[in-house]
């Protein structure tokens, strides 16, 4: 059950129905993580920009899902299990390859290595050894890519302990996070 309320429309305040209108726009609803965000307006603003922002950098959308799908299975995240594993359905990523996202593997050998430094970064709460980045560069992974590997983890860390602390609702089809 719940621990955080989860905004509804008719209980949001004007700012919060303005992110939740751009939200729907973007995704035709707004996920019950950005409901329980919505309790502060300039929390929800700050994980929507965070994320768009994100969202220009180099890695493709399924390389994003795939650290958010890692970093949920690292943190036992049932919640955005579920929601990083539709989102992965959606942007046409196998539901095998899914499945090991979520552990951490995958059968690309560069998605690999950020995979694996991703989990270094959540498992060692960002204290990696030098032999983790030497083996993210093995993996061809360039300082930028290093860079944008551990803020997307961050980012997902975020939404994790925030899903952790108001135990949301999950409101897509529900995958558990099966934490390695």
């Amino acid at each position: 059950m719940p621990r955080i309320t989860q905004i509804s429309d008719s209980n949001a305040s004007p700012a919060a129905t303005d992110l939740f209108t751009a939200i729907k726009g973007k995704v035709g609803m707004v996920p019950n993580l950005y409901r329980v965000l919505a309790n502060e307006p300039a929390a929800l603003k700050a994980t929507l920009t965070f994320n768009e922002t994100l969202g220009g950098g180099s890695f493709t959308p399924q390389m994003r899902e795939a650290i958010a799908l890692a970093v949920a299975g690292a943190n036992n995240c049932d919640y955005c299990a579920s929601a990083h594993s539709a989102i992965s359905a959606n942007l046409k990523v196998d539901a095998s390859e899914i499945t090991a996202r979520l552990k951490g593997t995958s059968s690309d050998p560069k998605l690999q290595g950020v995979l694996t430094f991703a989990k270094a970064v959540v498992d060692t709460r960002g204290f990696v050894s030098d032999a983790d980045i030497s083996a993210a560069k093995e993996a061809g992974l360039n300082e930028g890519e290093i860079v944008e590997t551990i803020v997307n983890v961050v980012a997902n860390i975020l939404t994790n302990y925030v899903n952790h602390v108001a135990q949301t609702e999950i409101d897509f089809p529900e995958v558990k996070a099966q934490a390695a």
